[in-house]
């Protein structure tokens, strides 16, 4: 009798170890997502990254049934502290970061001591838009053209611009390297406060992502010189590139992307990234890329992690060309 009971006691148990393991697998892989999920945005709300993030973010809790709640945890170099939130959060697909140029690129090549490593902590999910950034001043400003701004950034006395990234720092700096002036650096944590500043006179010139500053120049508070894209933007037909502007070699664009922890369970990434991709296909989301102005980015996880990689290669050598160090 005794043996009995032992031996059933030993059934029980084992059956119990087996369904809690199978109610993790589920949780973790064909149950997932059974819960809200948080997307983090390392910026704060305004601009294009924070505007793709609520698209892409209520599409993806049609997609999986469950709630996608957007978060904006700016700070530190560039969004680095958003950014560490996603590295340190459990590695179960629940949490993901809308990445971008700044934290995932630029801030590799700008921050020499990155509290994360972007190609080893995270993995991409899938490119969502690619952004287009344009140079932009006061509408009172006496530069019409770019070679206005040049010319007078070249008189003497140095202009102020605005910059509200690592990312856009090192467009700024690039271009003044190949154009040949220098200027005075005013930092900015967020993209409305340099548009403020820009709209108010307190700024000379800025670098600045179009979608977000978009609403400033169409009331005229503030003028577009140049696209940095390698061809005009639909909104702005009139704006040339800095490309045709005599500055061959510069284009410099912005991404948004959803990443997750290296770690996160492969079936759990998959089924995000099909998701997203499905999402990318749609057409609601080509008619929110006419709207905003941000052509899709439709690459899956290899492709992206191939990208993303060519992405910090070419701006590694941009920085070294530019003089460019780490800080």
């Amino acid at each position: 009798m005794h043996k009995t009971v032992c031996g059933t006691r030993r059934i029980v148990i084992l059956g119990l170890a087996l369904a809690a393991s199978g109610t993790a697998f589920a949780q973790g892989g064909a149950g997932y997502p059974g819960k809200p999920i948080r997307l983090i945005v390392p910026f704060t709300p305004g601009g294009g990254s924070d505007a793709a993030a609520r698209f892409f973010g209520e599409k993806l809790a049609d997609a999986l049934g469950q709630p996608v709640l957007v978060e904006n945890r700016p700070g530190g170099n560039s969004g680095s502290i958003g950014t560490v939130a996603v590295k340190t959060a459990p590695a179960d697909g629940y949490t993901i970061l809308l990445g971008s140029t700044a934290p995932m690129v630029t801030n590799v090549v700008m921050v020499k001591e990155l509290p994360y490593d972007a190609g080893k902590d995270f993995k991409p999910v899938g490119g969502l838009t690619k952004n287009t950034t344009a140079i932009v001043v006061p509408a009172g400003s006496a530069a019409k053209t770019l070679a206005d701004l040049v010319a007078a950034s070249k008189k003497g006395t140095l202009l102020n611009a605005g910059t509200s990234s690592a990312g856009f720092q090192l467009a700024a700096f690039w271009f003044a390297n190949v154009a040949g002036f220098k200027f005075t650096h005013v930092p900015y944590k967020g993209l409305s406060q340099a548009l403020t500043d820009l709209a108010g006179n307190n700024l000379d010139w800025a670098i600045v992502d179009l979608a977000g500053a978009m609403p400033l120049v169409k009331a005229g508070h503030i003028r577009a010189l140049a696209v940095t894209d390698d061809v005009r933007h639909s909104f702005l037909p009139g704006v040339p590139t800095v490309k045709e502007s005599g500055y061959g070699d510069f284009v410099y664009n912005t991404w948004t992307s959803f990443h997750v922890r290296a770690e996160t369970p492969e079936d759990i990434t998959r089924k995000l990234a099909d998701a997203t991709m499905k999402i990318l296909r749609s057409p609601a989301a080509r008619e929110y890329a006419q709207k905003a102005g941000t052509p899709l980015l439709p690459l899956g996880p290899a492709e992206f992690a191939k990208y993303q990689r060519e992405e910090v290669e070419r701006f590694q050598r941009v920085a070294e060309a530019s003089g460019i160090k780490p800080e």
